[in-house]
């Protein structure tokens, strides 16, 4: 019932039409603001949890993972490194879940081809660096291309190719990943919904037009 509760405040279920229950408290609302608006802090008390729950159960699933948890004890760099690979690991996991591990674009399921891939670059927007709107499930191609500006996302959640790209569709590899996909939206994830505003920031200073 509390998830149901939740469920009612989850703009994704909404869409889906999913209403939830009702009984929606100050508690569970101040609980799902504070989730959303600080992804970081957040995260990180989320992956320390799921650590101890699998060390309590006695799991060896996640070992290397479980164990950097310790120097999360340590020295300030060891504990920032930490940080790091959790907000990571939870990003990854999220982006992969919510798009059913499978790239927007193409449609490539194949787990060892796909990228859980930030719209705003890490280095760029440490508030966006865990939320999983500012990812997008792509194939190791599309998501260099995405990097560098080759290809964005318009307000339609269509793709869009940049002039330089745009060039090379004589090249038969360029033309099959690329044209083919040029004006198509992409496959929306089954939550976390890219969001518009940091898919604009893309747009507007990544993107090469």
């Amino acid at each position: 019932m509390k998830l149901s509760n939740l469920a009612s405040l989850d703009p994704a279920h909404q869409e889906r039409g999913v209403k939830g229950l009702s009984g929606a408290s100050a508690t569970d609302r101040k609980i799902w603001e504070e989730f959303h608006a600080n992804w970081d802090s957040l995260v990180i008390e989320s992956e320390r949890l799921r650590s101890e729950a699998r060390l309590d159960s006695g799991s060896n699933e996640w070992k290397e993972e479980d164990e950097s948890m310790e120097a999360f004890q340590g020295e300030t760099e060891a504990e920032r490194s930490t940080k790091v690979r959790l907000a990571q690991r939870f990003f990854r996991r999220a982006v992969f879940a919510s798009f059913e591990s499978r790239c927007c674009v193409t449609g490539i399921r194949q787990a060892e081809l796909l990228i859980a891939s930030h719209i705003v670059p890490w280095c760029q927007s440490k508030e966006h660096r865990a939320n999983p709107r500012n990812g997008l499930c792509l194939s190791r191609l599309h998501d260099g291309a995405f990097d560098q500006g080759l290809i964005s996302v318009d307000s339609e959640y269509r793709l869009i190719v940049s002039k330089d790209l745009a060039e090379q569709f004589d090249n038969s590899v360029i033309k099959g990943s690329f044209q083919s996909f040029e004006g198509k939206p992409i496959s929306m994830p089954s939550r976390f919904r890219p969001d518009a505003k940091l898919l604009q920031i893309h747009r507007e200073t990544i993107f090469r037009g």
